[in-house]
């Protein structure tokens, strides 16, 4: 997945994993780990881990990602 995309491309994405499971506006953490693998799997050639990306994103604690801390990942990776 090329980081050139629309917000609204980006969040049908989004929208795609996480309704895989529980919430469909969160993103859990095999939901961003499906996401990741399948749309941006360069993300996983660096030292980060699903956990080390999920720990960062999930800055409010609650165990899922919202599509508000989607968007720091995205930004920081189409710089």
């Amino acid at each position: 997945m090329s980081m050139k995309k629309s917000p609204e491309e980006l969040k049908k994405i989004f929208e795609k994993y996480a309704a895989k499971e529980g919430d469909p506006d969160q993103l859990s953490k095999e939901e961003l780990k499906l996401l990741i693998q399948n749309e941006l799997p360069a993300l996983l050639k660096g030292s980060s881990s699903i956990d080390d990306l999920f720990k960062e994103l999930d800055k409010n604690g609650d165990g899922e990602v919202s599509f508000e801390e989607f968007q720091v990942l995205v930004k920081k990776i189409s710089q």
